[in-house]
């Protein structure tokens, strides 16, 4: 589909028919009050808790949905996809649920986390290059080459409204009074396009914010360019939104109609963020989900008196990592 026929609409329609699919094989997640947090904004806050979905993160919505579509025949051949983590293991899940094999390429410095978990699930990991962005067109290629089925991370129709299902269930859970204000974090775009074509469909006052590590903003980068654009990106402990856009990407233009503000947080405040979480709420969360936190806590003057939302998108963080990232906050 191009870009034209990719619209918020049509997003929204089809997160709202695939959900209740969904719902048969992954948890319908919590929209809970964090109050730690919410005494840092100095207002209401829910916290849409994806980091204790199936997998330890949102991508598996996005990657059932897609699996869902194929055939037993294109399953069986094989699914083929590039991925720092999350969504090849969302991949890798949604095959053993529904049986099939799959074939994840992952940069060579992707969490050993996020590589064993997607083996144990059956699929085969293929490490190259240090830029999951990079792998999507070696993906690409290997799936087209051998007559297999490409699943994308975040530039398929189909993925994008799986991941729209967590607005779907903001929806229902947030109840008659709504939401004011969601922060979401960005990497591909696949995430916030979904949620944002939901919300405000059904809320057309609701802001989105869209948040980064100021290290590694692509999209935003690209959305302030008007076409996808490369950015000198450097290590980040949000590892789940790193990487580079692909050319030709429908999330860009649902980012540029959907996403109201763009918020990109240092490293400190990345790390700030997550001590934070596990200090006052108890919860693990991984690098991508503090970066939506951060986010929030640096737009807090702009916040009083409003009910926000914040997507905590994963937990799939090593225990080496999380310990650095402590010690250094």
């Amino acid at each position: 589909m191009t870009d034209d026929e990719v619209t918020p609409a049509l997003v929204a329609e089809l997160s709202e028919r695939v959900a209740p699919r969904l719902r048969e094989h992954l948890t319908l997640t919590g929209l809970a009050p964090w109050h730690g947090l919410a005494d840092e904004l100095g207002t209401e806050t829910l916290v849409k808790c994806e980091h204790q979905q199936r997998t330890g993160s949102f991508k598996a919505r996005g990657a059932l949905a897609k699996v869902l579509t194929l055939t037993n025949e294109q399953r069986r051949d094989g699914v083929v996809t590039a991925s720092s983590g999350n969504h090849g293991l969302g991949v890798a899940h949604a095959l053993s649920v529904l049986g099939g094999r799959g074939i994840v390429y992952v940069p060579e410095n992707a969490s050993p986390v996020k590589v064993a978990a997607i083996r144990r699930f059956g699929a085969d990991t293929r490490g190259e290059g240090t830029d999951s962005g990079v792998l999507e067109g070696v993906a690409r290629k290997y799936a087209a080459e051998h007559g297999l089925t490409y699943c994308s991370p975040y530039n398929d129709v189909d993925v994008i409204a799986g991941q729209g299902t967590i607005g779907v269930e903001m929806l229902e859970q947030a109840g008659a009074r709504g939401l004011d204000a969601v922060f979401v974090s960005v990497g591909g775009g696949g995430l916030i396009s979904g949620v944002a074509s939901v919300l405000k469909r059904h809320l057309p006052g609701v802001r989105v914010y869209g948040a980064s590590p100021a290290v590694d903003a692509a999209m935003a980068a690209s959305v302030r360019a008007g076409r996808v654009v490369a950015v000198d990106a450097a290590p980040t402990l949000s590892d789940g939104t790193a990487g580079s856009v692909e050319d030709g990407s429908v999330t860009l233009a649902l980012c540029r109609a959907l996403v109201d503000e763009w918020v990109l947080v240092g490293e400190a405040a990345i790390r700030a963020a997550l001590r934070l979480v596990i200090d006052t709420e108890h919860q693990l969360v991984e690098g991508a989900a503090a970066v939506a936190v951060a986010a929030a806590l640096a737009r807090r003057g702009e916040l009083a008196g409003q009910r926000v939302g914040i997507v905590s998108c994963g937990a799939n963080i090593a225990a080496a990592t999380l310990a650095a990232a402590l010690a250094a906050a």
